[in-house]
């Protein structure tokens, strides 16, 4: 390897090497990176001439990394850990005058119950703070957070690294949602009804909603759906204007039914209780923007009983 001068060094480039190593791919990378294509492959063209070294190999199926790659990882993740560390050590967060941007991942469903309560209080405690919310892929997550592109992620994430920190904030369980007018408002619910109701029903990939599926599968329910939907937020006002069904967590049927415009009913099988957390990554431990924004969630959740969603 030839011989390299620091000032040489840019911390992009580096930020990008780790990327690579992470995805093993020059467009998962761009993704990530929010880059174009091109950009990346420039990256590497500077990463390798820096090195003196290939640094990664493309295969059939991926961009392998070389033994000079191998080495160098280490020592450039713990470089990184630390200036992380360092500048958020540093930079204190004052929610009154912050104009922070924080980058949550959650659910579809997980949206219609945190956000109006959390935009409400940054509102008086955070005027200029913004959130942007988006949805990932499970096995993306990890790798996100650790790299500071996901700040805080809200749910039940089991398949999360140990490096991501988790506090529990209730436990939900899977109802049924009907408007208070249907004809089997009264309940309870029996095996027979399940199968007699058309559902609206909203396909999602969440952990939780997949445990429900399964025991709904498991014992023989197979759903009428008159309407599928690939989100869930306008499935509550179509259920309270007609007679189908709707089968969601607990907390987030009560959060749409403050009017009590519907009714919940308990399924008739042992539903799991499903652990919702929030989750950061132990790398910004010292970032006090982060755990501020962890703590006011923490805070809000612990306002007034959950004892409700905890069956």
């Amino acid at each position: 390897m030839k011989q390299m001068n620091i000032a040489a060094a840019d911390l992009n480039l580096l930020k990008t090497f780790i990327v690579i190593w992470e995805l093993r791919s020059l467009t998962a990378a761009a993704e990530r990176l929010h880059l174009t294509q091109p950009a990346v492959s420039h990256a590497l063209r500077r990463l390798r001439e820096m090195f003196d070294d290939p640094l990664f190999v493309r295969s059939t199926s991926a961009m392998v990394p070389t033994e000079t790659a191998i080495r160098l990882h280490e020592p450039i993740a713990r470089a990184l850990d630390i200036l992380q560390e360092a500048l958020h050590t540093h930079a204190q967060f004052d929610p009154a005058t912050a104009t922070r941007t924080f980058h949550l991942v959650m659910s579809d469903m997980s949206c219609s119950h945190v956000l109006p309560l959390l935009m409400e209080e940054l509102a008086h405690a955070a005027p200029h703070v913004s959130i942007e919310v988006q949805q990932m892929a499970m096995e993306n997550l990890g790798a996100a957070m650790r790299n500071g592109d996901v700040d805080l992620a809200f749910g039940y994430l089991p398949g999360l690294p140990e490096d991501c920190q988790s506090q529990l904030v209730l436990y939900d369980d899977y109802i049924c949602m009907l408007r208070r007018e249907h004809p089997l408002a009264q309940g309870p619910l029996t095996l027979e009804n399940l199968l007699q109701l058309r559902y609206v029903y909203t396909v999602t990939n969440t952990t939780g909603h997949q445990l429900a599926e399964d025991v709904l599968r498991n014992a023989g329910v197979k759903r009428d759906v008159a309407l599928r939907m690939p989100h869930f937020t306008v499935a509550p006002q179509i259920v309270r204007i007609t007679d189908l069904a709707l089968f969601l967590p607990r907390s987030i049927a009560e959060r749409n039914n403050l009017d009590h415009a519907f009714v919940l009913l308990d399924l008739p099988l042992e539903m799991p209780r499903i652990p919702v957390s929030i989750y950061t990554h132990t790398r910004f431990s010292g970032d006090t923007g982060i755990q501020w924004l962890r703590s006011l969630l923490i805070e809000m959740f612990g306002r007034g009983s959950h004892d409700d969603c905890a069956r």
